[in-house]
């Protein structure tokens, strides 16, 4: 892939990676969200003692949410080595809920080289969401 990441994007994306607290896994994750507005939210994943940690998209979607915004432009995510680090299915459904049908998700490897990228339907395929329940959703508008 030729697509060139942003250094300002890869720095952040690292730092906030460093942040994580994992002492059970040892898999520090980063992720940085580009709302609709163009607002970047950072997130880090946080492990427990019981193991139901929050894991760095969660923890970014709720910074967004928080701050009143409902739109995801782009996601980005950085695991500690050099595989795929994607989201797990779990943050998924969680990106899916917040997520257009022009988000786009990149995960990258530990130093920011672009590994692959996403559209939301292909990060999750014949997805569950909003409009199921008769509600509105961003993806379908």
């Amino acid at each position: 892939m030729n697509e060139h990441i942003d250094t300002d994007i890869i720095a952040t994306l690292v730092a906030v990676r460093s942040r994580a607290y994992v002492p059970y896994s040892g898999h520090p994750v980063g992720a940085v969200l580009i709302s609709e507005s163009g607002k970047r939210y950072t997130g880090a994943n946080v492990e427990v003692a019981h193991y139901k940690g929050l894991c760095a998209e969660a923890s970014a979607i709720a910074a967004m949410v928080s701050a009143g915004e409902r739109r995801l432009a782009e996601v980005y995510v950085i695991g500690p080595g050099e595989h795929l680090c994607t989201p797990c299915g779990d943050c998924r459904q969680r990106l899916r809920e917040f997520a257009t049908p022009e988000t786009v998700i990149r995960v990258v490897d530990a130093h920011g080289k672009l590994l692959k990228r996403y559209s939301m339907d292909e990060l999750l395929p014949d997805s569950f969401g909003p409009e199921n329940l008769g509600k509105d959703s961003s993806m379908h508008h």
